[in-house]
Order: structure tokens, then C-alpha cells, then sequence
């Protein structure tokens, strides 16, 4: 089982390696969803904590529907992203119309390579068949896609994550995310048969900041390994 850890700060992205993470998806910026992280955390984690970091490439809130200026801005991004080493981006992207943005997301994964690409939960706003939509991501060349079964959080989404998974078998990879805990991650794994889940097992520290805690991920860890 892989256990991906959102880290919005070196301080997570620290909290997360000790608390045994596979990998990081690193950002900035949660209260509004998460934006691209700073170069020198990318940098740091990457070089110094040498954690495996996927890097959320999204310049704005909002949605993720972009102007062609913020397409070039992404696009930079996620070369900045490859000569730093990281590992993976995730990105996402939908047609005014609620679809999947198959050209923006081939171009994207095409030119982020060697480095895997993550679609990300944009997956969850789209207004087509959750299924059909799969397969139009599978046709990019990403390699996952994070996902809470177009619901609210995974464990309301265990049917279509379900669904997903069996479909998916062989061609990509469905990464459970949204709401997963030490106490919700055991079922989800059980009934969706995921062998990749997300969580930010985060923390607010009384001055306001979120932050990974790495007791909570450790304690994710031991449950989906029972």
C-alpha cells in the first residue's frame, strides 16, 4: 500500500517523511485547495529530505477551467518541476462545459516526461460519466488519477471508487483522496481494492497554521497494513 501525504510546507513535508510516507504531494496554500508550492521547497524536498514529491502545478483557486496565460504559466512550471527531480506533477484540467481537457492534459503529460503525471481532483467537479471520463484521462498518458469517487470524501465515494478501480485494472492508477483517515482508510481500501490513498493527516497549531502530524500518519500507515 501506498500512503501519499498532502504537505503544504517544508514542515510537513518533515512530519510526513517521519511518520513514513511513501510520498509527498507538495503545495501551498490548502485553505483554498492547494496551489503550486515555492522553488525552494520543491528544491528541499526533493534534495535534502530526498522523499519522493509530486508537485501540485496550480497557479490560482478556482477552477480549473485556464486562460491561455495560465496554461503557459503551468506550463513552465512543470518544466521547473522536471529539472528540480521531482518525481511527479499533478495537474488538472476541464472544458468550459464540465469535460475533460484531453489536448491540455496530453500536452501536459507529454511534456512533463520522464516525470509521472497525476490528474488530480478536478476529476471530482467533472459534469460527465465518471467512467467515460476515466478513459478519456487514460487517452492523455497520465498516470493516476486522485479521486474521492466524485463525492464529497472517498468513503461516501466507495461505490464509483469501486467501479473505478475495475475499470482502471492494468492501464492506471486510482489514488483515493478527500477525507481519508486512521479511521475511514482500512474500509476504503477493503471495498474499493485502491492500493494508492491520499491524506493530509493534518494538524491546526494554535496559531492558525495547518500542518501535517506525523503521529496521525503513522497511524494511517499501520491501518491499511493490518
Amino acid at each position: 500500500m501506498i500512503v501519499e501525504i498532502c504537505a503544504n510546507s517544508r514542515q510537513s513535508a518533515e512530519n510526513a517523511l517521519k511518520g513514513g510516507a511513501s510520498r509527498i504531494e507538495l503545495c501551498r496554500k490548502l485553505e483554498v485547495g492547494g496551489l503550486t508550492p515555492l522553488v525552494e521547497d520543491i528544491d528541499y524536498c526533493v534534495r535534502q529530505l530526498k522523499l519522493r514529491t509530486h508537485v501540485l502545478v496550480r497557479p490560482r483557486d478556482g477552477d480549473f477551467c485556464y486562460s491561455p496565460t495560465e496554461y503557459e504559466t503551468i506550463c513552465g512550471e512543470v518544466e521547473q518541476c522536471r529539472r528540480l527531480g521531482a518525481h511527479a506533477v499533478v495537474v488538472g484540467f476541464l472544458t468550459p462545459e464540465g469535460r475533460i481537457d484531453k489536448e491540455l492534459t496530453r500536452r501536459i503529460v507529454q511534456l512533463a516526461a520522464p516525470m509521472q503525471v497525476t490528474f488530480h481532483r478536478a476529476f471530482d467537479e467533472i459534469k460527465q460519466d465518471p467512467v467515460e471520463a476515466l478513459e478519456e484521462v487514460i487517452s492523455t498518458g497520465c498516470h493516476r488519477i486522485l479521486t474521492s469517487g466524485c463525492q464529497p470524501s472517498a468513503e461516501l465515494g466507495i461505490p464509483t471508487l469501486r467501479t473505478l478501480v475495475r475499470q482502471a485494472a492494468g492501464r492506471i492508477t486510482i489514488l483515493a483522496g478527500a477525507g481519508v483517515t486512521p479511521g475511514n482508510a482500512a474500509r476504503i481500501v477493503r471495498e474499493t481494492g485502491v492500493t494508492e490513498i491520499h491524506g493530509s493527516c493534518k494538524t491546526t497549531l494554535p496559531d492558525g497554521t495547518i500542518q501535517t502530524d506525523p503521529e496521525t500518519v503513522i497511524q494511517l500507515i499501520k491501518t491499511t497494513t493490518l
